[in-house]
């Protein structure tokens, strides 16, 4: 499950973050509403399943972004949170077209319970169980990985994965054929608690490349000089 975090408060968000990875949930922060709107709608397809919003954020508060991805017909589930506990404030939260309302301070358990019920609201279709890039296939659900021997061999071997190589290698799927960063992999997979200067990334890419490219398959993972890493049929 992808989600896209909108909050300024770094703490709040670090705290949400560290929750859902340990919950198995891909988590993109973002610290402002025109981030989040920015990130919402990168693509046609947007990549996150579910938002968390908070409301009073910096450049763009959340009741706005929150519309304007309603006028655009993107209707992916919105939790919005928020210190605001009046009716009006949640009324006008609802009437945004959040789909639920969290109330600041709250406990994990019930944040968690929220996005259950918002995930069962999505629309079957919008529910992809799998991913594929050239012969690399990943089942969302079940976790696994294969890859198909190009033609005109046959057959097709499993890839065993660790846990965050298997979050890894998803949120790279997710994203094929763009580049993504050290720093936004770092962001989505580990903890804002990891020492950015580190070069934990590039291990697990090298970790994931030697997997998933054996040699006489065309190469799937790219370093992307100056940028970071993609995956894609093509360099």
């Amino acid at each position: 499950m992808r989600v896209l975090l909108a909050e300024d408060d770094h703490r709040i968000a670090a705290f949400i973050s560290r929750g859902l990875h340990e919950e198995g949930y891909l988590v993109q922060h973002v610290p402002d509403g025109e981030q989040a709107l920015e990130y919402a709608t990168a693509t046609p397809d947007s990549p996150f399943d579910l938002i968390i919003m908070d409301i009073l954020m910096p450049r763009r508060d959340g009741l706005s972004v929150c519309r304007e991805l309603r006028t655009r017909g993107i209707h992916i589930p919105i939790l919005m949170l928020t210190a605001l506990d009046t009716l009006d404030d949640r009324v006008r939260g609802l009437d945004s077209g959040a789909d639920d309302y969290l109330v600041k301070p709250f406990a994990f358990p019930e944040l968690m319970a929220r996005l259950r019920a918002l995930s069962r609201r999505m629309p079957i279709a919008a529910k992809t169980n799998f991913l594929q890039i050239g012969g690399l296939i990943l089942d969302t659900v079940a976790h696994t990985a294969k890859r198909r021997a190009p033609e005109p061999q046959a057959g097709e071997r499993k890839i065993d994965l660790s846990s965050r190589e298997y979050h890894l290698l998803e949120y790279l799927m997710r994203h094929s054929g763009r580049p993504v960063s050290r720093t936004a992999i770092l962001q989505a997979i580990w903890s804002f608690d990891y020492d950015g200067a580190s070069n934990v990334v590039d291990v697990y890419v090298g970790y994931i490349r030697r997997k998933v490219d054996h040699e006489g398959e065309p190469q799937l993972v790219h370093t992307v000089r100056g940028v970071g890493y993609k995956i894609s049929e093509s360099p």
